[in-house]
């Protein structure tokens, strides 16, 4: 909301440093946070090794509010990356975590096959974090290796740890509904969705406009993650999700469904050269892009698991201005990539639009916690023993 404040008052704060706040917060302080809280709500929540967890949990935390004090005020400068250096020792100590203390029977499941594949997702992604600091050293931030390294960091964290792990979550669901999928439909889903994330990343160098195979790479991964999620489609239509999942959370699964094949046609698009070089350039389409996916793709399953295992509660109007928000921001981030593809003038209000829409978000996520912390006053009023 402050980001987009900028352009309509006055905002006595770096702006810059503002952004370098909000990406790693969003990713780190939200989305891996939900996550890694579902795969140990999934897989460890009865097992007694939650002292060690709760260490993690903490350290993982501290991590973030040192993110979340230290990007605001310098920017990029010694305790900024310090916090996110020991952020990245806290994602390889909860891989070394999982790993560690899954069952034997658990890891043969379909489920924690996608979660486990994530984790090696995000373990792949820091290598581009690491390779920030080598090339500031010797290339400089100008170098295109710099940009490439943030988008290799940002392609294997929501195409490969984010979703994959997103898939194995729900694959978890089913299993506890002791609901069995076909094994050669299953095993076409992962090994293609795991391909498919390796040659996408292809996508992420466009804008260098490399060798013709680079855009060949693009669309045979872009091809192989919709044939994937046709599998994943297959598996799922002899089954009633009506069965166990409410309404509104069906709703809202089959909404992320339908965002994530935008994504991938979008994907598919954006591989031929003749519209790559147009796209990969325009600086909104790819925010459009990246918000699309973190806010619909990702964030609508990732709160609707919140609420089916009982984390947070979802009412009918805290969604509803989430969609209402996350809808109207999008159309207005692509109308002002299209306009400038164009070479048309912007509207003198657009920023102003943006910051209204952006607020239903933010009014969305404080109604959530208003409900929560509503519903823990209720309870400590009925209970105030338990206390």
């Amino acid at each position: 909301m402050i980001l987009r404040l900028f352009h309509v008052v006055d905002v006595p704060i770096n702006f810059k440093h503002i952004v370098h706040a909000h990406s790693h917060i969003a990713l780190l302080g939200w989305i891996y946070t939900a996550l890694t809280t579902l795969i140990y709500y999934a897989y460890f929540r009865g097992n007694p090794i939650s002292k060690g967890y709760r260490k993690l949990f903490w350290f993982t935390q501290f991590t973030l509010i040192g993110m979340l004090i230290s990007f605001p005020i310098t920017g990029y400068a010694l305790f900024s990356i310090l916090f996110s250096t020991l952020f990245l020792f806290a994602s390889y100590w909860f891989f070394w975590f999982v790993n560690k203390h899954i069952s034997t029977d658990q890891k043969s499941s379909n489920s924690f096959k996608l979660g486990k594949a994530g984790l090696w997702f995000m373990v792949i992604s820091s290598l581009g974090p690491w390779a920030l600091g080598i090339i500031m050293n010797t290339l400089g931030g100008a170098s295109i290796w710099y940009r490439i390294s943030i988008y290799f960091y940002l392609h294997f964290q929501y195409n490969g740890w984010f979703i994959v792990a997103i898939f194995g979550i729900f694959f978890y669901i089913l299993e506890q509904h002791n609901i069995e999928v076909s094994k050669r439909l299953f095993n076409k889903f992962y090994w293609l969705l795991l391909a498919s994330i390796i040659f996408t990343f292809s996508l992420s160098v466009l804008w260098t406009k490399p060798h013709t195979a680079f855009y060949t790479l693009g669309t045979l991964g872009a091809s192989l993650q919709l044939i994937a999620f046709w599998n994943f489609i297959k598996m799922l239509k002899p089954i009633n999700l009506g069965s166990f999942f409410s309404k509104q959370i069906l709703s809202l699964l089959k909404l992320s469904g339908f965002l994530f094949i935008i994504k991938m046609v979008l994907q598919f698009i954006a591989s031929f050269q003749i519209i790559a070089d147009d796209i990969a350039t325009n600086l909104d389409f790819v925010i459009g892009y990246l918000h699309w996916t973190f806010l619909g793709v990702v964030s609508i399953p990732l709160l609707v698991f919140l609420q089916y295992f009982k984390f947070i509660r979802l009412s009918k109007i805290t969604i509803s201005l989430y969609l209402v928000g996350f809808f109207l921001t999008e159309t207005l981030i692509f109308y002002k990539g299209y306009i400038q593809w164009g070479k048309e003038n912007l509207s003198e209000n657009f920023d102003l639009f943006l910051a209204i829409a952006s607020f239903f978000l933010l009014i969305s996520i404080v109604l959530i916690f208003w409900i929560q912390l509503k519903t823990k006053l209720l309870k400590t009023v009925k209970s105030p023993k338990t206390s």
